[in-house]
């Protein structure tokens, strides 16, 4: 195994290689960048152009994608509140914020090390420990999915903490779209009102293009000027102490986004809204998150990079995807003619651990990119609001069409963002909605699989200890900030002993 990592490493500093990465990495930047074009797209796209060229090439220019896009994200969430990809919601809650004060450089940059921490800890864990990890992921079953769903489900309480009630509006909307399609148990139709776009149900893009996008597009149609505050580079310069400062949430992130990517199918969407919502459970200063604290970026953008070799764990070793850009990787080792599988390391080590090492390498190409592109990107705050309208909406309307080539779905895009308008004109959060429609259908699927195996005894619920320390976890998110704050409070009450 040290032979190969090392013949891997050899291999993947090939001129040719190196040049994959970074054009690799430069595409997904700008692909994560324009909502709606996501990273499992282009690289379904870029599989047909590897046809004629080296394993080890096509790959590498895949890992960079892969990186580069889920920073890229980042980019229109931070200066516009349009979240470049789903994992992008979270970082719109402070770096939205940020931006607005003038400290769109610093958001960008916090974004950009966070994404670089994330992606270069989980490439670690790929290289090092991919065979025996990957078994991790075989002990997740229907009744861990939905106790994980759940967990998820929590960070609800720290997405609605201003006002629960319009907190659970929002949460009941993503519920509702999320019964609709095709029941993955029975096969029933469930609210497709007999159109065919909508049997697979309501795709999660289609949704955040339209919650997100749209009405900031609109909004920034309606104010005059330019499209954001923007301040002069030299006013915002990032010192060292602001680069370091988040190191233990970015640490703390890492771990969560690498735990999840384990997890086949459960993805850096999750991933983001857990750290976040752990990040502002152990800080100091909880009431800052949202209104442009820097360690919810790191948070979020950390956890949902941290995602991305991991998830390609159980892919490599076992064949398991463990998300929708792990399963189109998985066909570009297939064209090249490698099998995922325990045998792929054996026969195929070098091109194996050599895109390992492109994983890693293509972390740190994000990083120069990223650092000396951030100046560029923040002047974007400088295009007139007339003209950074349409633009978006032309982007949005391009990105959603090329998801399915439907129409029905540009349609659906503009009716989800009158919807979420009037959401924003009623002081109702858009990120509930989004989450419930993520994690909605799976605890649903994953509850009824665990009880047809279970023959209806609720027991199998608790028949697991991965499943029982996930319900202490709940416990733990749902009741511990009450109790700590009755116990606080009766600290205060309670009179001073005195000696006479």
């Amino acid at each position: 195994m040290f032979e190969d990592i090392i013949s891997g490493l050899s291999a993947v500093t090939h001129p040719s290689v190196i040049m994959a990465m970074v054009i690799g990495t430069t595409i997904g930047i700008v692909v994560g960048a324009l909502p709606g074009f996501t990273a499992t797209m282009s690289i379904a796209l870029l599989i047909p152009l590897t046809f004629e060229w080296s394993a080890l090439v096509g790959l590498a220019a895949m890992a960079g994608i892969y990186n580069g896009s889920m920073y890229g994200g980042a980019i229109p969430a931070i200066l516009m509140n349009i979240p470049g990809t789903p994992a992008g919601i979270v970082t719109t809650f402070d770096g939205y914020p940020m931006s607005q004060q003038g400290k769109a450089s610093l958001a960008l940059r916090l974004a950009l090390l966070g994404s670089t921490i994330g992606a270069f800890l989980s490439a670690v864990v790929l290289l090092t420990l991919a065979p025996p990890l990957a078994w991790v992921a075989l002990a997740f079953g229907p009744v861990e999915y939905f106790w994980l769903a759940v967990f998820g489900m929590t960070t609800l309480a720290a997405l609605c903490s201003n006002s629960v009630v319009k907190g659970t509006i929002s949460a009941l909307f993503g519920l509702s779209l999320g019964t609709v399609g095709i029941d993955s148990i029975t096969g029933v139709h469930r609210f497709t009102t007999g159109n065919p776009a909508l049997m697979d149900g309501v795709p999660i893009v289609v949704l955040l293009i339209g919650l997100y996008a749209i009405p900031q597009a609109l909004l920034i149609s309606s104010t005059p000027g330019f499209s954001g505050h923007y301040t002069k580079w030299k006013e915002t310069a990032v010192s060292l102490k602001d680069l370091v400062q988040s190191w233990k949430v970015a640490l703390k992130s890492s771990c969560i986004g690498i735990v999840v990517g384990l997890m086949p199918g459960a993805g850096g969407n999750i991933a983001s809204f857990i750290s976040y919502s752990e990040a502002k459970r152990s800080s100091r200063h909880p009431e800052r998150f949202g209104k442009g604290e820097p360690d919810g970026v790191v948070a979020s953008e950390t956890a949902n990079n941290a995602d991305n070799a991991s998830s390609l764990v159980p892919s490599l070793a076992l064949g398991i995807p463990g998300n929708s850009v792990a399963a189109v990787m998985l066909g570009g080792f297939l064209i090249h003619g490698m099998r995922p599988g325990p045998g792929l390391f054996a026969s195929e080590g070098t091109v194996v651990f050599g895109f390992m090492w492109a994983m890693l390498l293509t972390a740190l190409i994000m990083l120069v990119i990223g650092w000396y592109g951030s100046r560029i990107f923040a002047l974007v705050l400088r295009i007139p609001s007339v003209l950074m309208a349409p633009v978006i909406i032309v982007f949005c309307v391009l990105g959603t069409y090329s998801l399915r080539s439907s129409l029905f779905d540009v349609a659906l895009m503009f009716s989800f963002g009158l919807v979420g308008l009037l959401m924003i004109r009623a002081d109702i959060p858009l990120a509930p909605a989004v989450l419930a429609l993520i994690l909605g259908p799976m605890a649903e699927s994953e509850l009824r699989r665990a009880m047809l195996i279970g023959r209806n005894d609720i027991s199998i619920l608790f028949s697991s200890p991965i499943a029982l320390t996930l319900v202490a976890l709940i416990l733990a998110v749902v009741i511990g900030p009450p109790l700590h704050r009755c116990w606080n409070r009766y600290r205060r009450q309670k009179p001073f002993n005195t000696t006479s």
